[in-house]
This record gives C-alpha cells, sequence and structure tokens, in this order.
C-alpha cells in the first residue's frame, strides 16, 4: 500500500485550497493530530505579530563573532549553582543518537518568562536548489516515494514538527508563532521574507527564532542536537535545548548562516531508521509527532523558566574518535542546515 502525503501548496493557503487540503488529509487517512489540522486550517501563511517588520526594514549588520562565548570548563548550570548533572544518553529510542561532537558552550544568560518565540521550518525556502534539506533514507536509499512530491521530505517533516510545537506551545501559554515563507525558492537568503530574514530581525528584537531541521542519513549526519544562535552569548533556553536533544559546537561548520544571524538550528535527529519509519507509519506518527513536539515545548518552558530547571552537564570532552570535520561529512548526502552563506 502506498504511503499516504500531506499535500502542501506552494503559495499561501486560499480559503478553497484549506478546504482540499483537509478533504485530501480524510481521504488519505493522516494522522497528524487535531492542533496540526487546526492550524492548517487556520492558514499556514500566518507569521509572527513582528514579520510585517522584516519585510519593511532593510538587512542588519552581520552579527559579531562567537569567539570566547563558549567555556569547555564550565560547570555551572542555567541557575548558576555550580552543580553538574549525569551525561544524558546518547542514544535516544525515538530520535536515535545524539550529537557527540563537542559542545564547547553552555547557555547561562537568563532571559524573560514572555521572550516570544519564532519557530521556522528548516528549508522552507530553499526547494529545488543547493540547500534544499535531505532527502531521508527511506526515499534516497530504498526508492519510497517522497512524502510530497517537489518538496524534499526534511521539509516536511520540518513542517509538520514545527506547526506541532506552536500549537502546543500556544496551548499552554507560551507567546509562540510559526512563520512560513510565501515562496518555497528563494534564491537570495537575504532577501526579504526568507526564514532568515524574518528569523534575524525577530532574534535582533529580543526574541527567541528555532528553526526546526532532520539531519542527514548514514555516516553524513550527526545526530540530534542544538546548533546554536551566535548573535549574543548563550541563553537559558539554548541550555535546555541542548540538555534535551544534544548540542553542536558554536562554530560547527565555519558557523553557519542562520546562526550567524540569531537563528537557532535544532536538529531533530537523522532521518533514517525508527525515527523516519515512525513519522511515515501512519499508526505511529501521530506518536510520533506528539512526542517530539513535546519535548520542543518543554524544553522551551523550562529554559523561559516555566518549568524546573535541570543543571547543565559539562560539555563534552574532546575525543578525537567522535570529532568530525567538514572534510569528513562528505557533501552528496550532507543535510545543509539552513544554507551557508557561500551557498545562499
Amino acid at each position: 500500500m502506498p504511503l499516504p502525503t500531506l499535500p502542501w501548496p506552494a503559495q499561501p493557503c486560499s480559503g478553497l485550497s484549506v478546504r482540499r487540503l483537509l478533504n485530501s488529509l480524510q481521504r488519505n487517512g493522516i494522522l497528524l493530530g487535531g492542533f496540526v489540522l487546526a492550524a492548517l486550517a487556520g492558514g499556514l501563511a500566518a507569521g509572527p505579530a513582528n514579520a510585517q517588520t522584516a519585510f519593511d526594514q532593510p538587512g542588519l549588520e552581520q552579527p559579531p563573532s562567537p569567539t570566547g562565548w563558549g567555556s569547555r570548563a564550565a560547570t555551572t548550570g542555567i541557575g548558576g549553582n555550580g552543580s553538574t548533572a549525569a551525561p544524558p544518553p546518547e542514544f535516544d529510542p525515538l530520535t536515535g543518537p545524539r550529537s557527540r561532537l563537542q559542545r564547547d558552550w553552555v547557555g547561562r544568560r537568563r532571559v524573560s518568562a514572555a521572550t516570544p518565540i519564532l519557530v521556522l521550518a528548516g528549508h522552507a525556502d530553499s526547494q529545488n536548489i543547493g540547500g534544499s534539506g535531505t532527502a531521508g533514507e527511506a526515499v534516497a536509499r530504498f526508492g519510497a516515494a517522497a512524502m510530497y512530491p517537489g518538496i524534499s521530505d526534511e521539509l516536511y517533516w520540518n513542517m509538520v514538527i514545527a506547526i506541532e510545537a506552536v500549537t502546543l506551545g500556544q496551548q499552554r501559554g507560551l507567546d509562540i508563532r510559526y512563520y512560513r515563507p510565501p515562496f518555497r525558492t528563494i534564491v537570495d537568503g537575504n532577501q526579504v521574507g526568507t526564514n532568515w530574514s524574518v528569523g534575524r530581525d525577530h532574534a535582533a528584537s529580543g526574541g527567541y527564532a528555532l528553526e526546526i531541521h532532520f539531519d542527514a542519513y548514514g555516516p553524513d549526519g550527526v545526530g540530534s542536537g542544538l546548533i546554536p544562535p551566535v548573535h549574543r552569548p548563550f541563553s537559558s533556553i539554548d541550555e535546555s535545548l541542548a540538555q534535551e536533544f544534544g548540542g553542536y559546537p558554536m562554530a560547527f561548520r565555519d558557523v553557519l548562516g542562520g546562526p550567524k544571524r540569531g537563528i537557532g538550528l535544532l536538529e531533530i535527529g537523522k532521518l533514517e531508521g525508527r525515527l523516519e519509519a515512525s513519522l511515515r507509519d501512519p499508526r505511529s506518527r501521530q506518536q510520533a509527532v506528539q512526542a517530539i513536539a513535546e519535548r520542543i515545548v518543554r524544553a522551551l518552558e523550562i529554559g523561559l523558566g516555566r518549568q524546573s530547571t535541570p543543571t547543565a552537564s559539562n560539555p563534552a570532552t574532546d575525543n578525537s574518535n567522535d570529532k568530525r570535520t567538514t572534510a569528513n561529512q562528505g557533501s552528496r548526502n550532507r543535510s545543509t542546515t539552513n544554507r551557508t552563506a557561500q551557498a545562499r
């Protein structure tokens, strides 16, 4: 039996296209939960409250270098009490391996509990050009049909997880919004309306911008974890997301374009194996999506001080067997987590 697909229009939804979307969902029996359906019915083109500002203002200057913001010897937790927590497991039953790259930073800067959160779907504006996201193991290795024609499977799941997390966060009282670019292909990453430009302006105004990603399958992928924003000292939100999913080095791949602009990139996991199978199987899809969204929202709540705060673990110790470099990651299947400045 062919896998069901979730139609997703290339342009903002009209009333008619929304109805067609929902009818198709019912025909295909897709189980994405009531929150996601409500978000679709409400219109995917709705952006954050300050999104229009991003269309009216010129681009901001590049943020400063992150050098010196991390500390390999740091042991203080979010609360600054000097204690440490037991190292988290290196493998999660659902999301798979965590990043084993050295996390050389700790988020200590406290943020307001009212901080507005902007959630973006990685690669939403870079389809059919370099940096469209991984196809996933099912499609690339085993010949499965793409979840939706014309977009990468990574983007498909990025959108599903982002919408579910935003809807759950809103239900729990967070000031959290989802932004969807007006077009699926925008060659200039600095053009108004892109993830980069809207996320940059949101972060510059004091909000937290988080872009959802899935990492590449196979040896090219690293695993789950937060690639932190580097526009200002690392925050308690950065720390809580890294505690939950793992953390990447602050200068991962010479600092990616998103983090340079103040956007944190959250790798949910490598798009392969049990994680991908759980998402693709209609019998387990709803549970998998909701479980991931719950973890994201809880980490945000902890970072905002709305939940009990765990103490930070030590950044990973250096291990030459675990470290990966750009040279040995390869390019065939590498997940280009929100294109680098050179690619844009």
